[in-house]
């Protein structure tokens, strides 16, 4: 009985403690998942230091939470769980800003501030010719010394009245520029441009601009567009480039500047209004140097149409040679190209004298062939005046400066600067002393046709010019003063009485 009481009751204690033993291990192992799934839904939802915080924590079913081993492993799920979200994109502002490299004190930084000179200053623009136009202006003369500049002309046409549209730019067929001041640029030097196309620009006289491109470099992609010039509908005119020309003989004055004496303007003007006739024209530059006084003196020929006084004092602005003395006789030449037959470029200290009682049409005619010739130079004194030793008291005040400055240097064999003149329709560009852009010969032998009288720095005398008084030598005979032979010669002082004659005739009494 004991034994199968005994294996009874094992038999019956055995039978249900499965299912007693199921439902003690079961609670806790639901309640540990519970806790499990509501902290990982919190890892997603929330920050680790909100994690910690959370109500769980009280649940004394956390306590393994709380344990050394978790925070650190929470730390690491925290981490990959940021890593993943969208806001890792956008890392802290402590972390944005990478450190900046430290300069390198080797490596120089260079800071310009400010323009020397422009890359191109225009002065005018002109049409040459049918096909050719001219752009006169200034440049920097180390971009054109060390640089590569160049140019490129075209013509923008209007669009005609009955046109639907414009018509096509027309590119120059040839585009090239000059510098004629011989490099004695300073800043600036003197720049022509010449623009040549295959057909005429503007045949339709509907009118248009014509545009330089002004390149800074050998590269075409750095460059400044300058509208140079615009013709506009109607005129154009093809017959202002034929002959007959307005005038026989232009004068291209270089710039005046400094004091000038308006006696001595006075006297030079009327003396080569008579020299160059009825059908001549004086073109002057006051670059300064024309006061009230000077301004009075030509006033009677510019109202008689004889003269014209530009204003060109802006040049000062500008840094070349000689008040820019080379850009305002080129752009005389090519705003007067078609003027004249004959273009005369000298100072307004110089005189032109024909010896031996030539005429100037029979001294041109013979020069014709050529489309430039020089003029040599008789070097006056600008002190010495002759006195007649029988009139010791004579009064040399109103006699003109070419008048009773009568000695002439007698050195010979030395070069002196000429000046010249020019058929300007050959020319593309010129200088003070000649041109080297001409089309045609030049000839320097006409000694024996044509001179001028050189009164140095007597223009800048505004009183009286004579500084010492000698008397005239016997015929043949030489004067020293300052180491120099001087040898006597009226043949100016001859031609003073009708020079006034023909200014009273020509503008009436003169009072400067």
């Amino acid at each position: 009985m004991r034994t199968e009481a005994a294996a009874g009751g094992g038999s019956i204690a055995a039978g249900p403690a499965p299912p007693a033993l199921l439902c003690f291990d079961l609670k806790p192992f639901l309640a540990a998942l519970t806790v499990l799934t509501l902290l990982t839904a919190a890892w997603q939802l929330r920050p680790y230091q909100s994690l910690l915080a959370s109500p769980f924590s009280a649940c004394p079913d956390l306590a393994v939470v709380k344990s050394t081993s978790l925070p650190s492993r929470l730390v690491s799920l925290h981490g990959k769980a940021s890593s993943s979200s969208p806001n890792a994109s956008s890392p802290p502002k402590q972390q944005e800003r990478r450190a900046a490299p430290e300069p390198d004190p080797n490596r120089r930084e260079f800071r310009a501030v400010g323009s020397a000179a422009a890359l191109f200053v225009q002065m005018g623009a002109y049409r040459g010719g049918p096909y050719t136009f001219a752009v006169v202006g200034l440049a920097s003369k180390p971009t054109h010394v060390y640089g590569k500049p160049w140019f490129r002309c075209e013509w923008v046409p209007n669009r005609p009245a009955n046109a639907s549209a414009s018509p096509p730019p027309m590119r120059a067929a040839n585009t090239y520029h000059m510098l004629p001041d011989w490099g004695y640029g300073r800043v600036y030097t003197v720049v022509v441009v010449n623009c040549t196309f295959s057909a005429a620009p503007n045949a339709d006289n509907a009118g248009g601009r014509l545009v330089l491109n002004a390149y800074y470099g050998r590269s075409p992609e750095r460059y400044e567009r300058i509208e140079a010039l615009e013709e506009a509908p109607g005129a154009y005119d093809e017959a202002a480039f034929r002959p007959p020309h307005r005038y026989d003989y232009l004068y291209c004055g270089s710039s005046l500047y400094g004091g000038i004496s308006a006696e001595r303007v006075r006297e030079w003007m009327a003396y080569h209004a008579r020299f160059f006739g009825p059908r001549s024209h004086f073109v002057f530059h006051d670059a300064g140097g024309v006061s009230p006084a000077v301004r009075a003196a030509l006033e009677p020929w510019v109202r008689a149409g004889r003269a014209t006084l530009q204003d060109v004092r802006v040049q000062a602005g500008y840094d070349g040679w000689y008040h820019n003395q080379f850009l305002v006789v080129n752009d005389c030449l090519h705003r007067y190209r078609h003027a004249a037959r004959w273009t005369f470029f000298f100072d307004v200290d110089e005189y032109i004298f024909l010896p031996d009682g030539r005429t100037l049409e029979g001294v041109l005619a013979e020069l014709e062939p050529y489309t430039q010739f020089t003029i040599e130079q008789n070097p006056m004194s600008s002190r010495l005046c002759a006195r007649d030793t029988g009139d010791p008291k004579t009064d040399y005040s109103n006699q003109w400066g070419f008048e009773k400055l009568v000695f002439r240097n007698s050195i010979t064999g030395v070069r002196r600067d000429r000046k010249y003149a020019i058929q300007a329709k050959n020319a593309y560009a010129t200088g003070v002393h000649m041109s080297e852009n001409v089309i045609g010969n030049t000839t320097h032998k006409t000694e024996h046709l044509i001179r001028y009288y050189h009164y140095h720095n007597t223009i800048n005398v505004l009183g009286e010019v004579c500084r010492e008084f000698v008397p005239v030598p016997p015929k043949g005979g030489l004067t020293w003063s300052e180491k120099t032979p001087w040898y006597y010669d009226d043949s100016m002082k001859r031609l003073a009485d009708a020079v006034r004659e023909f200014e009273k005739k020509a503008i009436g009494n003169v009072r400067v």
